[in-house]
């Protein structure tokens, strides 16, 4: 597949997923919870049944996985080369808080790898794409298209944090970096702050799912930045467990 020939298209799912996002988001809407206890609204499944629909129309035979899809078993994804993993809404919570802090993430995934991605932030009126090797853009507010990537190191880290995930563990590798800088943000923003340039290092010492990183990732791969578990070796998708291990995100080290 050629990426590029493809992600305008994607681009307009996303914003086209946005915008029934955001009419629910003005409106007084509904919070109901899964059995896991994690929060969900009407907007998650509007979001996720125009992303499906849209990349249907874009490419039939390439399949789908979604946090608000029908559940597909290891017996079928093993043999899934490439496929779509999307988040219809990625930080629900900061969602039902108004935060404005929440976004659309719609990722390709080619052997375990995050190749193409876009990210949208509703509220903010914000997105960002990526695709291998052909570098990452933000679209801000006023609709212009710029450019972005890493920053270079600096000498007080800029480490960027959830604020309804900061747990005593990743409070602990955080103090261990020495002088820094903390810059909280929800959802798959925290990878795009460092995409962008304006962080340096995201430590994710709890759990998420590969829908929640994987558009961002991304993103910020083409950024010239990377994610890694803590071993070293790169974060994959398309893995039989959907959560991800803990895992680093950087610019340049």
């Amino acid at each position: 597949m050629e990426y590029s020939s493809v992600l305008r298209d994607v681009i307009k799912v996303a914003d086209e997923a946005s915008k029934r996002v955001l009419h629910i988001y003005q409106s007084d809407f509904k919070v109901s919870y899964k059995d896991d206890s994690s929060p969900i609204t009407a907007a998650d499944i509007a979001s996720h049944e125009e992303i499906a629909r849209g990349l249907r129309n874009i490419s039939h035979d390439i399949p789908i996985l979604s946090e608000e899809g029908q559940e597909i078993g290891w017996e079928e994804r093993k043999h899934w080369r490439r496929f779509w993993l999307i988040d219809p809404i990625d930080g629900t919570k900061d969602f039902t808080q108004r935060t404005g802090e929440f976004t659309v993430n719609i990722a390709l995934i080619e052997d375990g790898e995050p190749v193409m991605g876009v990210v949208t932030a509703p509220a903010a009126k914000e997105a960002y794409w990526g695709v291998k090797g052909q570098g990452a853009h933000k679209r801000d507010r006023t609709g212009a298209v710029h450019r972005i990537s890493v920053s270079e190191p600096k000498a007080v880290k800029r480490v960027v944090a959830s604020k309804n995930h900061l747990n005593e563990e990743t409070r602990a590798y955080i103090a261990a970096l020495g002088n820094h800088e903390l810059i909280q943000a929800g959802s798959s923003l925290k990878l795009c702050r460092i995409a962008e340039g304006r962080a340096d290092i995201y430590p994710r010492l709890g759990p998420t799912s590969e829908w929640d990183t994987a558009a961002a990732h991304a993103v910020l791969a083409a950024a010239g930045g990377k994610v890694e578990k803590l071993n070293g070796e790169p974060l994959l998708y398309g893995k039989e467990d959907i959560l991800n291990p803990h895992f680093i995100a950087f610019g340049r080290k």
